[in-house]
């Protein structure tokens, strides 16, 4: 025979019931600061990562924009009122430093290939000194 709640205490079933029900009802809660601050930590990281790639000198708009969004989203996460707008913060964050760290790249990029650029006709301007004489 299997138990079933019909044979528990009525005081038994409604603490249960009671106790299921705020479980689930705390759940979303829970779940939404948990996302809150796994996205605070991703915004957090790609700051990082475009500090790392020298954003400050060749994205410095961008960068700034980044921190600021940060700033505003983990305030946000803290207030009760701004809690809703926190994630887009996050992300609009996290977004924001992405660009900053593939504009520094790509100004680092532009600048090495320059340098090779000057670095070939410096030594093809050799190479036709040298053929002339």
């Amino acid at each position: 025979m299997n138990p079933s709640f019909a044979h528990f205490p009525r005081r038994l079933r409604r603490a249960s019931i009671a106790l299921l029900m705020l479980a689930l009802a705390a759940s979303p809660v829970l779940a939404q600061d948990e996302d809150i601050g796994v996205l605070l930590g991703r915004a957090e990281e790609a700051v990082n990562r475009a500090s790392r790639a020298d954003a400050d000198q060749y994205a410095p708009d961008l960068i700034g924009q980044a921190r600021q969004g940060l700033a505003q989203a983990q305030a946000a996460a803290g207030d009760r009122k701004g809690r809703k707008e926190a994630p887009w913060l996050a992300e609009r964050a996290t977004a924001d430093a992405d660009l900053a760290r593939v504009r520094s790249e790509e100004a680092v990029a532009n600048a090495k290939l320059l340098q090779q650029q000057n670095e070939i006709a410096r030594l093809r301007r050799q190479l036709g000194m040298e053929a002339q004489r």
